[in-house]
């Protein structure tokens, strides 16, 4: 594989919606939501231990679909899906490393749940926070403790951890106030999980 920074500074604006001709925002904002019905955001680690989250939480909650099927047009483009749960996928399942994504996935797609998934076993829980503050500063030379929240960096006990990101995440100013938010733990040997954490804002759009 080539790689290259000079080139044409246009060469890829073919591939970007808002550089095409006829650009409408609100037309395609819309055209996103009609094209893939996601409303469900799962967030979860990304130990590959725990990749059966999405596939799992799809069957409990019967009325969501994952992976689901690619939507392709007469050319064979792919347009859509019919998929209805949108992965985050991050060290831990921390929901701070989400927050930007579920911002941009309800503007495109009216997301209305969201779901904090932490695993049983997660290496988050093999270190501490100073642990990990105190070998990289020996080790890199910088202090994460001006970089990182220090209550997402590691977790001690799941419950603590859970009520933690999801009240970060309804805090957040770029989540709506509409949204339902749940706090799972997974348990990777069983493949079930425990519900720890429920803040359903608008019962008749939960699950």
């Amino acid at each position: 594989m080539n790689s290259t920074t000079d080139g044409n500074a246009n060469e890829f604006n073919e591939y970007v919606y808002s550089l095409s001709p006829g650009y409408n925002e609100p037309n395609v904002r819309a055209a996103f939501k009609n094209a893939v019905p996601l409303r469900t955001i799962v967030m979860f680690c990304y130990d590959p231990r725990a990749a059966q989250i999405p596939f799992m939480l799809a069957r409990i909650w019967p009325h969501e679909v994952y992976p689901g099927e690619l939507v392709l047009d007469k050319a064979g483009n792919k347009v859509g899906s019919n998929a209805t749960i949108f992965p985050i996928v991050v060290a831990g399942g921390r929901a701070i490393d989400a927050l930007r994504s579920i911002t941009i996935g309800h503007h495109l797609f009216g997301v209305q749940n969201i779901v904090v998934a932490h695993h049983t076993f997660c290496g988050t829980t093999s270190f501490t926070a100073d642990g990990l503050i105190d070998a990289f500063q020996a080790e890199q030379g910088a202090d994460l403790s001006a970089v990182y929240e220090r209550d997402s960096l590691a977790i001690r006990d799941f419950r603590s951890s859970l009520n933690h990101d999801v009240n970060l995440v309804r805090a957040s100013a770029g989540v709506p106030r509409t949204l339902n938010i749940y706090g799972y733990l997974f348990h990777i040997d069983t493949d079930e999980f425990t519900l720890v954490v429920e803040d359903a804002q608008n019962v008749a759009r939960a699950r």
